[in-house]
């Protein structure tokens, strides 16, 4: 059997990892099916063009594999590979080392098993495409590689939740963010208790242990937001991920929570700055969801909320008319925010606490010796002309003064 027919062979035959359907691959088995034909100009043009898109050849076919989403990748991602069978092992072992044998296919083979002279003075005049080096831990020998395969599922996840710490919820399917707010736990100033709340929490969830869903409620600016940022940034190397999701999806949590059930991955819910009207349809599907659903609570799921309200609720001045319909309305207020196991409260620091932050950050950001009074003087003409401290408020000011330090401006 040529070459030729073998490798078209080898992407017919992919059991574990099958890539038959990935635009590269397609291209490869278009240009492997036409090397005998005049259709082999084309061909090889338009898999030129594509795999060129993505760098090397076999960097792309080594990150389909380290990305895909199969039954080994998931259950390695779980450490529970070695429950797998020893026949599914051997497919994968098979299908990595067929995957190693097509990601090495030249464009030298292309000219050698082309036939008609005149094709292959043509094909000469297309440029050879690269192909490169394989991501680790597929540097060689793909096939002995699935323990370091196994340990590298186990470290970064399986399929997109490799690519991806953040997703948000859009039409149905989950998109990755490819740029999420890159701030660290040691960034935020303060709050330790509030926060040191909300990260045992999420320890205790990704240890498997019991854990709550939790709301984050307080003024705005205080860090509230910026801290489930940060937690996901401190812990998706151990298996955490985020979802996104907009106050107008909340009646599609249940499905949401059904297309990541099974997965050994840890997943937060987040929907950020909620509230609602008093007669919003969405209150009641969230209410359901958090507790009081069909829907079992999943293990690997919790529910983050951030809000200015503390039981969420935009009360219009008819719902206080009359003290027994304002008792409903408060008790149906507090029927939701009672089911988040854990509430946590942000408020707007006092004016020794705002200058202790403005101060903690200049620190880190190291502009010098700054004198104390001055800064101090500064910071609460800027508290006092935006209208009220807040942590927000003391970065901006920080990012102010560092601007004009470095255009050497007065400030």
């Amino acid at each position: 059997m040529d070459k030729i027919k073998e490798l078209k062979y080898y992407i017919d035959s992919l059991c574990i990892y099958n890539l038959k359907h990935d635009r590269v691959i397609i291209a490869l088995y278009n240009l492997l099916g036409a090397v005998d034909t005049e259709d082999v100009l084309d061909k090889e043009s338009t898999f030129f063009r594509i795999v060129t898109e993505h760098g090397s050849l076999k960097r792309y076919i080594s990150e389909l594999i380290l990305t895909h989403e199969n039954i080994f990748s998931k259950a390695s991602c779980a450490g529970n590979e070695h429950t797998l069978a020893d026949s599914t092992i051997k497919a994968v072992s098979s299908d990595l080392r067929k995957l190693e044998e097509i990601a090495s296919f030249a464009y030298e083979d292309v000219i050698a098993y082309s036939v008609d002279n005149d094709i292959r003075r043509v094909l000469k005049t297309i440029p050879a495409w690269d192909i490169g080096e394989a991501l680790p831990p597929l540097s060689e020998n793909w096939k002995d590689s699935i323990d370091d395969l196994a340990d590298y599922y186990r470290d970064n996840g399986y399929g997109i939740f490799v690519k991806a710490s953040a997703f948000s919820w859009r039409d149905k399917k989950l998109v990755p963010i490819e740029s999420t707010d890159p701030i660290l736990l040691s960034d935020l100033k303060n709050y330790e208790e509030e926060r040191r709340q909300v990260i045992e929490n999420t320890r205790s969830f990704l240890l498997g242990n019991p854990a709550n869903n939790v709301l984050l409620y307080g003024d705005m600016g205080t860090g509230k937001s910026a801290t489930v940022h940060a937690i996901l940034n401190e812990y998706y190397t151990q298996g955490l991920r985020m979802i996104e999701v907009p106050k107008s999806a909340i009646g599609e949590l249940n499905e949401i929570r059904e297309l990541i059930n099974g997965s050994p991955m840890k997943f937060i819910i987040f929907i950020d700055d909620l509230s609602f009207d008093s007669d919003d349809g969405n209150f009641s599907e969230l209410k359901a969801t958090l507790e009081g659903s069909l829907s079992v609570k999943q293990a690997n799921t919790l529910i983050y909320v951030t809000s200015n309200r503390r039981h969420l609720v935009r009360e219009s001045f008819s719902d206080r008319q009359d003290d027994i319909h304002g008792s409903d309305i408060m008790q149906e207020q507090l029927s939701l925010s009672d089911r988040f196991g854990l509430t946590v409260t942000f408020i707007n620091p006092d004016r020794q606490n705002f200058l202790d932050i403005v101060k903690k950050i200049v620190a880190d950001r190291e502009l010098g010796d700054i004198d104390e009074a001055r800064l101090e003087a500064a910071a609460e003409r800027w508290a006092q002309h935006r209208g009220g401290r807040s942590p927000r408020g003391a970065k901006q000011f920080v990012d102010y003064i560092e601007s004009a330090i470095k255009q050497n401006m007065d400030w």
